[in-house]
């Protein structure tokens, strides 16, 4: 009775950005990311691709409540790099990894359908 809209889940609403960044004035290098309508299945992986690069320190999310639909990314970095940088980088790799994972399943597809 309660529960949102199923469309909210998904939808940006106008006037709100899909990324927002804030920087961390307590910590050196650190800034929080948040991700509207997105869920654990971009934070893990995002949080994953973040542990693979050697300058960042720590990389986490949380999920702030099951009823908001954001996740929110924190990166800590060493003075060599910055969030943002690990950010880009980390989205650009998933970006060409996943890309990557389409053109095998589409090969092995074209594949089974000449079998």
């Amino acid at each position: 009775m309660n529960a949102p809209d199923r469309y909210e889940r998904f939808v940006v609403p106008e006037g709100v950005k899909k990324v927002s960044y804030e920087r961390d004035t307590k910590t050196l290098n650190a800034a929080s990311f948040t991700i509207e309508r997105e869920d654990h299945t971009i934070g893990n992986i995002l949080r994953m691709q973040l542990h693979r690069d050697p300058s960042v320190l720590f990389a986490g999310y949380k999920l702030p409540h099951p009823l908001q639909y954001k996740i929110i990314v924190r990166i800590q970095t060493t003075a060599q790099s910055s969030p943002m940088q690990a950010y880009n980088q980390a989205v650009n790799d998933l970006d060409k990894e996943l890309d990557h994972l389409k053109e095998q399943f589409e090969a092995e597809v074209a594949k089974l359908a000449g079998y």
